[in-house]
Protein backbone atom coordinates (compact mmCIF):
# COMPACT_ATOMS: atom_id res chain seq x y z
CA UNK A 1 0.00 0.00 0.00
CA UNK A 2 1.04 3.78 -0.77
CA UNK A 3 2.72 5.48 2.40
CA UNK A 4 1.11 8.90 3.26
CA UNK A 5 2.39 11.12 6.32
CA UNK A 6 0.59 14.02 7.57
CA UNK A 7 2.10 17.19 8.76
CA UNK A 8 -0.95 19.04 10.70
CA UNK A 9 0.16 22.84 11.66
CA UNK A 10 -1.99 25.12 13.66
CA UNK A 11 -5.59 24.83 15.52
CA UNK A 12 -7.19 22.25 16.68
CA UNK A 13 -9.52 22.95 14.12
CA UNK A 14 -7.44 22.73 11.41
CA UNK A 15 -6.32 18.97 13.09
CA UNK A 16 -9.98 17.88 12.38
CA UNK A 17 -9.04 18.49 9.12
CA UNK A 18 -6.12 16.90 9.01
CA UNK A 19 -7.93 13.95 10.44
CA UNK A 20 -10.92 13.85 7.82
CA UNK A 21 -8.40 14.17 5.11
CA UNK A 22 -6.57 11.12 6.61
CA UNK A 23 -9.44 9.06 7.48
CA UNK A 24 -10.41 9.35 3.22
CA UNK A 25 -7.04 8.07 2.44
CA UNK A 26 -7.41 5.30 4.71
CA UNK A 27 -10.70 4.44 3.85
CA UNK A 28 -9.41 4.07 0.09
CA UNK A 29 -6.53 1.81 1.06
CA UNK A 30 -3.71 3.81 2.08
CA UNK A 31 -1.44 3.31 4.70
CA UNK A 32 -0.87 6.15 7.31
CA UNK A 33 2.60 6.22 8.38
CA UNK A 34 4.12 8.45 11.05
CA UNK A 35 7.63 8.35 9.54
CA UNK A 36 8.24 11.63 7.19
CA UNK A 37 11.05 9.54 5.57
CA UNK A 38 9.18 6.20 4.46
CA UNK A 39 6.08 8.05 3.35
CA UNK A 40 5.74 8.21 -0.70
CA UNK A 41 2.92 10.89 -0.42
CA UNK A 42 3.91 14.05 2.24
CA UNK A 43 0.39 16.54 3.03
CA UNK A 44 1.15 19.44 5.21
CA UNK A 45 -2.24 21.11 6.19
CA UNK A 46 -0.78 24.98 6.69
CA UNK A 47 -1.66 27.92 9.29
CA UNK A 48 -1.65 30.80 7.97
CA UNK A 49 -3.45 32.96 11.26
CA UNK A 50 -0.95 34.98 12.26
CA UNK A 51 2.85 36.18 10.95
CA UNK A 52 4.87 33.46 12.90
CA UNK A 53 2.53 30.51 11.55
CA UNK A 54 2.71 31.67 7.84
CA UNK A 55 6.71 30.89 8.24
CA UNK A 56 6.17 27.98 10.12
CA UNK A 57 4.20 27.07 7.42
CA UNK A 58 6.28 27.60 4.35
CA UNK A 59 9.21 26.26 6.70
CA UNK A 60 7.69 22.64 7.16
CA UNK A 61 6.57 22.70 3.11
CA UNK A 62 10.57 23.29 2.88
CA UNK A 63 11.61 20.73 4.67
CA UNK A 64 8.90 17.76 3.30
CA UNK A 65 10.06 19.09 -0.19
CA UNK A 66 13.55 18.00 0.87
CA UNK A 67 12.27 14.29 1.38
CA UNK A 68 10.57 14.48 -1.77
CA UNK A 69 14.36 14.93 -3.48
CA UNK A 70 16.10 12.81 -1.49
CA UNK A 71 13.86 9.88 0.29
CA UNK A 72 11.11 7.63 -0.67
CA UNK A 73 8.63 10.90 -1.20
CA UNK A 74 7.21 10.96 -4.59
CA UNK A 75 4.46 13.84 -4.11
CA UNK A 76 3.93 16.55 -1.48
CA UNK A 77 1.00 18.14 -1.43
CA UNK A 78 -0.20 21.55 0.46
CA UNK A 79 -3.24 21.90 2.16
CA UNK A 80 -5.34 24.91 4.62
CA UNK A 81 -5.33 27.92 4.92
CA UNK A 82 -2.04 28.70 3.63
CA UNK A 83 -3.28 27.50 0.40
CA UNK A 84 -6.44 29.91 0.62
CA UNK A 85 -3.90 32.51 0.23
CA UNK A 86 -1.14 31.85 -1.83
CA UNK A 87 -2.68 29.31 -3.74
CA UNK A 88 -1.07 29.75 -7.25
CA UNK A 89 2.13 31.04 -5.50
CA UNK A 90 2.98 27.84 -3.79
CA UNK A 91 2.80 25.99 -7.00
CA UNK A 92 4.84 28.23 -8.75
CA UNK A 93 7.42 29.28 -6.08
CA UNK A 94 7.74 25.78 -4.98
CA UNK A 95 7.96 22.99 -7.54
CA UNK A 96 8.32 19.92 -5.12
CA UNK A 97 4.61 20.44 -4.13
CA UNK A 98 2.57 18.32 -6.46
CA UNK A 99 -1.10 19.77 -5.82
CA UNK A 100 -2.88 22.13 -3.47
CA UNK A 101 -5.82 21.70 -1.40
CA UNK A 102 -8.01 24.64 0.53
CA UNK A 103 -9.88 24.44 3.25
CA UNK A 104 -13.39 24.24 0.75
CA UNK A 105 -11.53 21.02 -0.74
CA UNK A 106 -10.48 18.57 1.97
CA UNK A 107 -12.92 15.87 0.91
CA UNK A 108 -10.91 16.15 -2.60
CA UNK A 109 -7.49 15.27 -0.80
CA UNK A 110 -7.85 11.63 -2.98
CA UNK A 111 -7.59 13.63 -6.10
CA UNK A 112 -4.79 15.49 -4.97
CA UNK A 113 -3.13 12.08 -4.28
CA UNK A 114 -3.84 10.18 -7.44
CA UNK A 115 -2.76 12.97 -9.59
CA UNK A 116 -5.97 14.08 -10.83
CA UNK A 117 -6.24 17.41 -9.19
CA UNK A 118 -3.33 20.06 -9.13
CA UNK A 119 -4.46 23.23 -8.38
CA UNK A 120 -8.49 24.43 -8.22
CA UNK A 121 -10.10 28.32 -9.25
CA UNK A 122 -10.02 30.04 -5.86
CA UNK A 123 -13.90 30.01 -4.56
CA UNK A 124 -15.20 30.80 -1.24
CA UNK A 125 -15.08 27.47 1.06
CA UNK A 126 -18.23 25.71 1.79
CA UNK A 127 -17.43 22.45 2.63
CA UNK A 128 -18.40 20.98 6.08
CA UNK A 129 -17.96 17.92 7.37
CA UNK A 130 -20.34 15.36 8.81
CA UNK A 131 -20.64 12.51 11.30
CA UNK A 132 -20.73 9.77 7.75
CA UNK A 133 -17.59 11.54 6.68
CA UNK A 134 -14.12 9.07 7.34
CA UNK A 135 -11.98 10.32 10.11
CA UNK A 136 -8.93 8.97 11.64
CA UNK A 137 -8.56 10.32 15.22
CA UNK A 138 -4.72 11.42 16.30
CA UNK A 139 -5.63 13.06 19.85
CA UNK A 140 -5.44 9.87 22.35
CA UNK A 141 -8.51 7.77 22.25
CA UNK A 142 -10.07 9.24 25.61
CA UNK A 143 -10.24 12.85 24.32
CA UNK A 144 -11.88 14.37 21.06
CA UNK A 145 -12.40 17.28 19.13
CA UNK A 146 -15.73 17.96 17.32
CA UNK A 147 -15.74 20.89 14.90
CA UNK A 148 -19.38 21.71 15.30
CA UNK A 149 -19.20 25.03 12.77
CA UNK A 150 -16.49 26.21 10.15
CA UNK A 151 -16.14 30.07 9.11
CA UNK A 152 -16.93 33.08 10.47
CA UNK A 153 -18.66 36.18 10.00
CA UNK A 154 -17.64 38.80 12.09
CA UNK A 155 -15.77 41.81 10.80
CA UNK A 156 -12.89 42.08 13.29
CA UNK A 157 -10.24 43.97 11.30
CA UNK A 158 -7.24 41.96 12.82
CA UNK A 159 -8.38 38.71 11.12
CA UNK A 160 -8.96 36.62 8.08
CA UNK A 161 -10.68 33.95 9.02
CA UNK A 162 -13.70 34.61 7.02
CA UNK A 163 -11.53 34.99 4.06
CA UNK A 164 -9.51 31.81 4.66
CA UNK A 165 -12.67 29.54 5.83
CA UNK A 166 -15.75 31.44 4.18
CA UNK A 167 -18.91 32.26 5.75
CA UNK A 168 -20.38 30.97 9.25
CA UNK A 169 -22.56 27.78 8.76
CA UNK A 170 -23.08 25.11 11.34
CA UNK A 171 -23.27 21.54 11.14
CA UNK A 172 -26.94 19.40 11.22
CA UNK A 173 -27.90 19.20 14.89
CA UNK A 174 -28.57 15.39 14.50
CA UNK A 175 -25.50 15.01 12.63
CA UNK A 176 -23.41 16.46 16.19
CA UNK A 177 -25.01 14.14 18.10
CA UNK A 178 -24.14 10.77 16.37
CA UNK A 179 -20.23 11.80 15.99
CA UNK A 180 -20.13 12.32 20.26
CA UNK A 181 -22.22 9.40 20.42
CA UNK A 182 -19.51 7.73 17.75
CA UNK A 183 -16.34 8.76 19.60
CA UNK A 184 -17.91 7.54 22.81
CA UNK A 185 -18.46 4.44 21.91
CA UNK A 186 -14.65 4.36 20.67
CA UNK A 187 -13.50 5.26 24.09
CA UNK A 188 -13.62 9.04 24.30
CA UNK A 189 -14.05 10.52 28.06
CA UNK A 190 -14.09 13.99 27.09
CA UNK A 191 -15.11 15.96 23.98
CA UNK A 192 -14.52 19.75 22.99
CA UNK A 193 -16.22 21.33 20.86
CA UNK A 194 -15.11 23.61 18.71
CA UNK A 195 -15.48 25.97 15.73
CA UNK A 196 -14.23 29.70 15.13
CA UNK A 197 -17.38 31.30 16.86
CA UNK A 198 -19.19 28.31 18.34
CA UNK A 199 -21.67 30.70 20.52
CA UNK A 200 -22.87 31.06 16.99
CA UNK A 201 -24.19 27.61 16.69
CA UNK A 202 -27.34 26.96 14.75
CA UNK A 203 -28.10 30.91 13.98
CA UNK A 204 -28.36 29.72 10.47
CA UNK A 205 -30.32 27.11 10.96
CA UNK A 206 -32.78 29.00 12.39
CA UNK A 207 -32.03 27.74 16.50
CA UNK A 208 -32.00 30.11 19.07
CA UNK A 209 -29.44 29.49 21.86
CA UNK A 210 -28.60 26.38 19.38
CA UNK A 211 -25.47 26.01 21.78
CA UNK A 212 -27.54 25.36 24.75
CA UNK A 213 -29.38 23.05 23.20
CA UNK A 214 -27.05 20.81 21.97
CA UNK A 215 -25.16 21.09 25.25
CA UNK A 216 -28.16 19.83 27.20
CA UNK A 217 -28.25 16.76 24.07
CA UNK A 218 -24.71 15.68 24.36
CA UNK A 219 -24.98 16.53 28.58
CA UNK A 220 -27.20 13.16 28.42
CA UNK A 221 -24.74 10.96 26.33
CA UNK A 222 -23.50 8.40 28.91
CA UNK A 223 -19.88 7.47 29.46
CA UNK A 224 -18.49 11.01 28.77
CA UNK A 225 -16.54 12.75 32.21
CA UNK A 226 -16.70 16.33 30.39
CA UNK A 227 -17.99 18.48 27.21
CA UNK A 228 -16.34 21.40 26.80
CA UNK A 229 -16.38 24.36 23.88
CA UNK A 230 -13.75 26.58 23.29
CA UNK A 231 -13.96 29.59 21.30
CA UNK A 232 -16.87 31.79 22.90
CA UNK A 233 -17.70 35.27 21.50
CA UNK A 234 -18.69 37.70 24.27
CA UNK A 235 -21.70 38.95 23.15
CA UNK A 236 -23.05 35.38 21.74
CA UNK A 237 -22.84 34.32 25.45
CA UNK A 238 -26.45 34.35 26.90
CA UNK A 239 -27.83 33.43 30.17
CA UNK A 240 -29.62 30.15 28.51
CA UNK A 241 -26.15 28.82 27.89
CA UNK A 242 -24.89 30.08 31.54
CA UNK A 243 -27.56 28.68 32.86
CA UNK A 244 -27.30 25.07 30.94
CA UNK A 245 -23.76 25.05 31.76
CA UNK A 246 -24.34 25.57 35.63
CA UNK A 247 -27.48 22.93 35.29
CA UNK A 248 -25.70 19.54 34.07
CA UNK A 249 -22.73 17.42 35.79
CA UNK A 250 -21.12 16.58 32.27
CA UNK A 251 -20.71 19.94 30.93
CA UNK A 252 -17.27 21.87 31.78
CA UNK A 253 -17.56 24.58 34.18
CA UNK A 254 -15.14 26.39 31.36
CA UNK A 255 -15.60 29.34 29.72
CA UNK A 256 -12.82 30.32 26.43
CA UNK A 257 -13.91 33.65 25.67
CA UNK A 258 -11.45 35.36 23.63
CA UNK A 259 -11.82 39.33 24.46
CA UNK A 260 -8.61 40.58 23.03
CA UNK A 261 -8.49 44.00 25.12
CA UNK A 262 -10.26 46.07 26.91
CA UNK A 263 -10.10 49.90 25.78
CA UNK A 264 -13.02 51.20 24.61
CA UNK A 265 -10.43 52.91 21.94
CA UNK A 266 -8.60 50.21 20.58
CA UNK A 267 -11.59 47.34 20.76
CA UNK A 268 -13.37 50.39 18.01
CA UNK A 269 -10.35 50.05 16.02
CA UNK A 270 -10.53 46.13 15.60
CA UNK A 271 -14.73 46.30 15.34
CA UNK A 272 -15.22 44.09 18.31
CA UNK A 273 -17.25 46.87 20.44
CA UNK A 274 -17.57 46.82 23.71
CA UNK A 275 -15.00 47.42 27.00
CA UNK A 276 -13.62 46.49 30.01
CA UNK A 277 -16.67 47.43 32.69
CA UNK A 278 -19.02 45.58 30.38
CA UNK A 279 -16.61 42.39 30.04
CA UNK A 280 -16.07 42.89 33.83
CA UNK A 281 -20.02 42.42 34.36
CA UNK A 282 -20.11 39.46 32.08
CA UNK A 283 -17.11 38.20 34.01
CA UNK A 284 -19.38 38.74 37.52
CA UNK A 285 -22.45 37.46 35.75
CA UNK A 286 -20.39 33.98 34.64
CA UNK A 287 -19.25 33.07 38.19
CA UNK A 288 -22.46 34.18 40.10
CA UNK A 289 -24.53 31.79 37.17
CA UNK A 290 -21.63 28.83 37.56
CA UNK A 291 -19.85 28.86 41.07
CA UNK A 292 -16.22 27.61 40.46
CA UNK A 293 -16.35 28.28 36.35
CA UNK A 294 -12.84 28.73 35.14
CA UNK A 295 -12.21 31.29 32.42
CA UNK A 296 -9.72 31.31 29.90
CA UNK A 297 -9.45 34.78 27.60
CA UNK A 298 -7.12 36.24 25.18
CA UNK A 299 -5.44 39.06 24.36
CA UNK A 300 -3.83 40.86 21.23
CA UNK A 301 -0.87 43.67 21.96
CA UNK A 302 0.07 45.92 19.65
CA UNK A 303 -2.71 46.79 17.55
CA UNK A 304 -2.12 49.91 15.88
CA UNK A 305 -3.08 53.12 17.69
CA UNK A 306 -2.96 51.49 21.02
CA UNK A 307 -1.59 54.27 23.37
CA UNK A 308 -0.05 53.71 26.87
CA UNK A 309 -3.26 54.76 28.23
CA UNK A 310 -4.88 51.47 26.22
CA UNK A 311 -2.35 49.42 27.38
CA UNK A 312 -2.72 50.37 31.11
CA UNK A 313 -6.30 50.11 30.53
CA UNK A 314 -5.66 46.77 29.45
CA UNK A 315 -3.49 46.04 32.36
CA UNK A 316 -5.62 47.50 35.33
CA UNK A 317 -8.86 45.26 33.95
CA UNK A 318 -6.81 42.21 34.01
CA UNK A 319 -5.45 42.61 37.25
CA UNK A 320 -9.51 43.29 38.77
CA UNK A 321 -10.39 40.51 36.51
CA UNK A 322 -8.48 37.37 37.98
CA UNK A 323 -8.77 35.43 35.07
CA UNK A 324 -7.78 31.80 35.13
CA UNK A 325 -6.03 31.15 32.02
CA UNK A 326 -4.97 34.37 29.79
CA UNK A 327 -3.02 34.40 26.44
CA UNK A 328 -1.38 37.14 24.98
CA UNK A 329 -0.97 37.53 21.20
CA UNK A 330 1.38 39.98 19.73
CA UNK A 331 -0.03 42.17 16.99
CA UNK A 332 1.32 41.05 13.22
CA UNK A 333 0.02 42.44 9.71
CA UNK A 334 -1.26 40.32 8.02
CA UNK A 335 -1.64 41.89 4.45
CA UNK A 336 -5.35 41.82 3.84
CA UNK A 337 -6.45 42.11 7.33
CA UNK A 338 -8.60 45.55 7.61
CA UNK A 339 -5.92 46.10 10.19
CA UNK A 340 -3.46 46.26 7.85
CA UNK A 341 -4.08 49.61 6.71
CA UNK A 342 -4.43 51.67 10.05
CA UNK A 343 -2.40 53.83 11.18
CA UNK A 344 -0.43 54.55 14.41
CA UNK A 345 1.30 51.03 14.67
CA UNK A 346 2.71 50.03 17.65
CA UNK A 347 6.97 48.85 17.23
CA UNK A 348 7.89 45.53 17.23
CA UNK A 349 9.74 46.11 20.64
CA UNK A 350 7.00 47.68 22.21
CA UNK A 351 5.14 44.95 21.54
CA UNK A 352 7.16 42.23 22.83
CA UNK A 353 7.39 44.52 25.90
CA UNK A 354 3.86 45.07 26.62
CA UNK A 355 3.31 41.04 25.69
CA UNK A 356 5.86 40.44 29.30
CA UNK A 357 4.29 43.36 31.01
CA UNK A 358 0.90 41.56 30.82
CA UNK A 359 2.01 37.84 30.99
CA UNK A 360 4.18 38.88 34.34
CA UNK A 361 0.38 40.39 36.04
CA UNK A 362 -1.27 37.48 35.04
CA UNK A 363 1.50 34.77 36.51
CA UNK A 364 0.68 36.48 40.03
CA UNK A 365 -2.61 36.00 39.54
CA UNK A 366 -2.67 32.15 38.32
CA UNK A 367 -0.11 31.64 40.85
CA UNK A 368 -2.49 32.78 44.06
CA UNK A 369 -5.49 31.05 42.55
CA UNK A 370 -3.42 28.06 41.89
CA UNK A 371 -2.75 28.18 45.81
CA UNK A 372 -6.58 27.48 46.54
CA UNK A 373 -6.31 24.26 45.26
CA UNK A 374 -3.20 23.24 47.79
CA UNK A 375 -4.73 20.09 49.78
CA UNK A 376 -7.51 19.54 47.90
CA UNK A 377 -8.51 16.25 46.56
CA UNK A 378 -9.76 16.89 43.02
CA UNK A 379 -11.30 14.67 39.94
CA UNK A 380 -9.36 14.53 36.78
CA UNK A 381 -8.61 12.74 33.42
CA UNK A 382 -5.50 11.21 33.48
CA UNK A 383 -3.48 11.60 30.13
CA UNK A 384 -0.69 9.58 30.33
CA UNK A 385 3.61 9.59 31.42
CA UNK A 386 4.71 13.16 30.49
CA UNK A 387 6.45 13.56 27.24
CA UNK A 388 8.85 15.97 29.30
CA UNK A 389 9.59 13.35 32.01
CA UNK A 390 8.52 9.96 31.60
CA UNK A 391 8.89 9.75 35.50
CA UNK A 392 5.84 11.61 36.57
CA UNK A 393 2.72 11.57 34.86
CA UNK A 394 0.03 14.14 33.46
CA UNK A 395 -3.72 14.49 33.75
CA UNK A 396 -6.08 17.50 33.76
CA UNK A 397 -8.79 18.69 35.76
CA UNK A 398 -12.41 20.01 34.78
CA UNK A 399 -11.11 23.61 34.67
CA UNK A 400 -8.09 22.81 31.95
CA UNK A 401 -8.39 22.01 28.24
CA UNK A 402 -6.59 19.79 26.35
CA UNK A 403 -3.29 21.56 25.18
CA UNK A 404 -4.36 25.12 26.00
CA UNK A 405 -3.98 25.49 29.79
CA UNK A 406 -1.92 24.08 32.61
CA UNK A 407 -1.93 20.51 33.93
CA UNK A 408 -1.87 18.00 36.91
CA UNK A 409 1.05 16.44 37.32
CA UNK A 410 1.30 12.84 38.80
CA UNK A 411 4.15 11.56 40.92
CA UNK A 412 2.57 8.98 42.67
CA UNK A 413 -0.40 6.74 40.49
CA UNK A 414 -0.14 3.70 42.63
CA UNK A 415 -2.65 3.02 45.16
CA UNK A 416 -1.85 0.99 48.15
CA UNK A 417 -3.95 -2.28 46.55
CA UNK A 418 -1.04 -1.83 44.08
CA UNK A 419 -3.71 -0.78 41.13
CA UNK A 420 -2.31 1.78 38.96
CA UNK A 421 -4.03 4.64 37.10
CA UNK A 422 -3.62 4.41 33.36
CA UNK A 423 -4.51 7.30 30.50
CA UNK A 424 -7.92 7.85 30.15
CA UNK A 425 -8.49 6.78 34.01
CA UNK A 426 -10.60 9.01 35.82
CA UNK A 427 -9.12 9.50 39.39
CA UNK A 428 -9.24 11.33 42.80
CA UNK A 429 -5.76 13.46 43.00
CA UNK A 430 -4.62 14.92 46.21
CA UNK A 431 -3.30 18.19 45.11
CA UNK A 432 0.23 18.15 47.12
CA UNK A 433 1.94 21.10 45.33
CA UNK A 434 0.96 24.10 43.20
CA UNK A 435 3.33 26.47 40.77
CA UNK A 436 2.52 29.38 38.35
CA UNK A 437 0.47 27.30 35.73
CA UNK A 438 0.53 23.89 37.04
CA UNK A 439 -0.56 21.91 39.76
CA UNK A 440 1.05 18.56 41.48
CA UNK A 441 -0.65 15.35 43.04
CA UNK A 442 -0.33 11.85 43.88
CA UNK A 443 -3.41 9.53 42.63
CA UNK A 444 -5.85 8.87 46.25
CA UNK A 445 -8.37 6.74 44.33
CA UNK A 446 -9.41 5.48 40.49
CA UNK A 447 -12.88 5.68 39.86
CA UNK A 448 -14.59 2.42 37.88
CA UNK A 449 -15.87 2.97 34.46
CA UNK A 450 -18.23 1.25 32.88
CA UNK A 451 -17.08 -1.84 30.12
CA UNK A 452 -18.96 -1.84 27.00
CA UNK A 453 -19.54 -5.00 25.39
CA UNK A 454 -19.43 -4.28 22.04
CA UNK A 455 -16.93 -1.22 21.67
CA UNK A 456 -17.37 0.20 18.57
CA UNK A 457 -14.54 0.06 15.86
CA UNK A 458 -15.77 3.33 13.35
CA UNK A 459 -13.01 5.91 14.64
CA UNK A 460 -9.44 4.21 14.03
CA UNK A 461 -7.16 5.91 16.16
CA UNK A 462 -3.34 5.29 15.75
CA UNK A 463 -1.45 5.46 19.27
CA UNK A 464 -1.18 8.58 21.30
CA UNK A 465 2.42 7.97 21.40
CA UNK A 466 2.84 8.68 17.39
CA UNK A 467 1.76 11.69 18.00
CA UNK A 468 4.36 14.36 18.88
CA UNK A 469 4.36 18.07 19.69
CA UNK A 470 6.70 20.62 18.43
CA UNK A 471 6.75 23.72 20.19
CA UNK A 472 8.04 26.72 17.73
CA UNK A 473 6.22 29.68 16.84
CA UNK A 474 2.66 28.16 16.79
CA UNK A 475 2.10 24.59 17.53
CA UNK A 476 2.63 21.85 15.48
CA UNK A 477 1.89 18.47 15.07
CA UNK A 478 3.43 15.84 13.21
CA UNK A 479 2.57 12.06 13.19
CA UNK A 480 5.61 10.56 13.73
Amino acid sequence: MTKVGFISLGCPKNLVDSEVMMGILAREGYELTPRADEAEVLVVNTCSFIEAAQKESVDAILEMAEHKKFGAAKKLIVAGCLVERYRDQILEQVPEVDAVVGTGEVERILEAVEGDLRVLPAEPPAFLYHDLTPRVITTPRHAAYIKIAEGCDHPCTFCIIPQLRGKFRSRRFESVVREAENLVASGAREITLIGQDTTSYGEDLGLRDGLAQLLEKLAAVDDLLWVRFLYAYPNRVTQKLLDTLAAHPRLAKYMDMPLQHASRNVLARMKRGSHGDAFLKLLERMRTTIPGVAIRTSFIVGFPGETEADFAELCDFVRAAKLDWMGVFEYSDVDNAGSFGLDAKVDPETIRDRRDQLMAIQKKISRERLRAFRGEVVTALVEGASKDNPLVWEARIEGMAPDIDGKLYLTDIELPTGQTASAGDVARVEVTKTDAYDLIGRVVEILPARIRDNPSQISPMPPAERLTRISTGAPLRVLG
